[in-house]
């Protein structure tokens, strides 16, 4: 996922300044009305449906969200490369070979062509330049990923990754096979790091540093098998002397029954490796959006149709639940727009034994749009038995009588 130019904002029809809460509501009700099952063979309804996706992937996490708002695009390279940058210190701009990390500037290496940056000492507040601008681009990364070199950290961090659940999975629960890519400790070395032969680093063949092209930007990145020195002494092989590897491990996660939006399982000791201890995986957890049924929180929220026979006269009517059809009583004189509330009609909470919530039926009362002569008549007797007129009260209340 890498762009320089989507408005993730616009996409969701919200303000920069929305919150968490407003940026989950905005996303469900497009959702609710993108959704492929809603517009079936629709090509149009089916890339919006992705691209609202995309921003709620963006916008509903704290840190992507912010590298965003103050970066002006994402990308997850970028991002990434970002923090592995900052972990190993980023000299100011401008600066020499002898630059030490702390100064602020962009991270080492960095070569952002064909991209401006310069909103981003804007956005830092009027007026900073000099010294001031120096910390823009490093600023992000500081306020981000807050912490020290990987080489010099002995804990492993901690690991967040979003699977999304089935609308169904979600409350009836499932196991999940994730496929999680994470750091783990270098089985040739033992992560010590050290082994193999001196000579020139076969990363970047000398250099001291790799390129990488995401989205027409051009990442001209320190190597991290030599740490931009161009040459490697005596360093393993198989993990270039950082004393972990890259590798994506296959993990079952059990979805409890009644699980939420946005809940976080935690799985010890399946974070990044470290020396001394190895960081945790938090799973975060995403639930697919229903054709009908809106869920919030434990509770479920419907619309169905009522004929205006059976609002004005009252009836019993079948209702679909997430157990099925159940029967609800409309009382006469019911309204186009009212809600009935069944209670423990909704989802079995995951964090409190026995406990259920409700479900809410908002009636959409429906005018039948063709009628015989006889059913046309028969209205017109009732509406010369009830002459009064229904706009009365809001005409007085305007004072336009």
């Amino acid at each position: 996922m890498a762009t320089a130019s989507k408005d993730y904002y616009k996409a969701l029809g919200i303000k920069r300044t929305a919150t968490a809460d407003e940026v989950r509501k905005a996303y469900r009700k497009l959702a609710r009305k993108l959704h492929p099952d809603v517009n079936p063979n629709n090509k149009t309804a089916e890339d919006k449906f992705k691209d609202i996706q995309e921003a709620y992937d963006i916008l509903s996490e704290p840190k992507k969200r912010e590298f965003y708002d103050r970066a002006g695009f994402y990308s997850d390279q970028a991002f990434q490369h970002g923090a592995d940058a900052y972990a190993q210190g980023a000299p100011g701009p401008g600066a020499g070979p002898g630059a030490g990390a702390g100064r602020g500037g962009p991270p080492p290496g960095f070569d952002f062509s064909g991209f401006d940056f310069s909103d981003l000492n804007q956005g830092a507040g009027q007026g900073r330049r000099g010294a001031g601008a120096q910390g823009g681009f490093r600023d992000i990364f500081s306020s981000i990923f807050n912490r020290q070199s990987a080489n010099a950290e002995p804990t492993g961090s901690d690991l967040e990754f979003q699977a999304t659940v089935g609308f169904w999975d979600a409350i009836r629960g499932t196991v999940m096979k994730l496929q999680v890519p994470r750091q783990d400790k270098c089985p040739v070395c033992e992560g010590s790091g050290a082994g193999g032969r001196s000579g020139v680093c076969p990363e970047c063949h000398g250099s001291g540093q790799v390129a990488q092209s995401v989205s027409g930007m051009k990442f001209n990145l320190r190597c991290g098998a030599c740490s931009g020195t161009g040459k490697l002494s005596g360093t393993c092989a198989r993990c270039h002397g950082q004393g972990r590897i890259a590798v994506t491990e296959t993990l079952e996660v059990r979805i409890k029954p009644g699980t939420r939006e946005g809940a976080r399982l935690r799985i010890p000791g399946k974070g990044n490796w470290g020396a001394d201890q190895v960081g945790d995986l938090y799973v975060v957890i995403r639930i697919q959006p229903h054709k009908f049924f809106v869920r919030d929180a434990d509770d479920i929220h419907v619309k169905v149709p009522l004929s205006m026979t059976e609002a004005a006269l009252g009836a019993k009517i079948g209702v679909p639940t997430i157990d099925g059809k159940a029967l609800l009583n409309i009382p006469a004189g019911t309204q186009s727009g009212q809600r009935f509330r069944m209670r423990e009609r909704g989802v079995a909470s995951a964090q409190h034994e026995g406990i259920r919530g409700d479900e809410y039926v908002e009636v959409q009362i429906v005018v039948p749009k063709q009628m015989d002569e006889r059913s046309r008549e028969l209205l017109r007797e009732f509406a010369r038995l009830n002459p009064d007129d229904a706009r009365d009260a809001i005409l007085k209340q305007a004072g336009a009588e």
